[in-house]
C-alpha cells in the first residue's frame, strides 16, 4: 500500500439528489469490497437519501482500501464513504 498521500475519499455530495433537503443518507449496498481495484466512474455502492437511491462512483480508478461506513449504516451528505489508493 502507498503512502496516505495517495488516498482519494469515496464521498456522496458530488451525487446527492438536488432536488432533496435531507442532509443524512443510508449506504444500502457496497458493491467493491477492500482490496478489490476499480476503475473511475465504476459504481462502488448504493446509497439511499430519503427514497431516492443513488449510485456513488469511483472518483478515481485504484484499489479500495478501506471502507469507512458499512452497509445500513447512516452518514451525512459532507461524510467520507470509504477511500481509494490511486493507481
Amino acid at each position: 500500500m502507498s503512502g496516505t498521500e495517495d488516498r482519494v475519499p469515496i464521498e456522496a455530495a458530488d451525487v446527492w439528489p438536488d432536488d432533496v433537503e435531507e442532509e443524512e443518507g443510508i449506504v444500502v449496498n457496497w458493491f467493491a469490497r477492500e482490496g478489490r481495484q476499480v476503475d473511475e466512474g465504476e459504481t462502488l455502492c448504493e446509497i439511499q437519501v430519503e427514497k431516492v437511491s443513488v449510485d456513488v462512483p469511483a472518483p478515481v480508478a485504484g484499489e479500495v482500501v478501506e471502507i469507512a461506513r458499512d452497509e445500513d449504516e447512516e452518514f451525512t451528505r459532507a461524510d467520507t464513504l470509504g477511500w481509494i489508493d490511486a493507481a
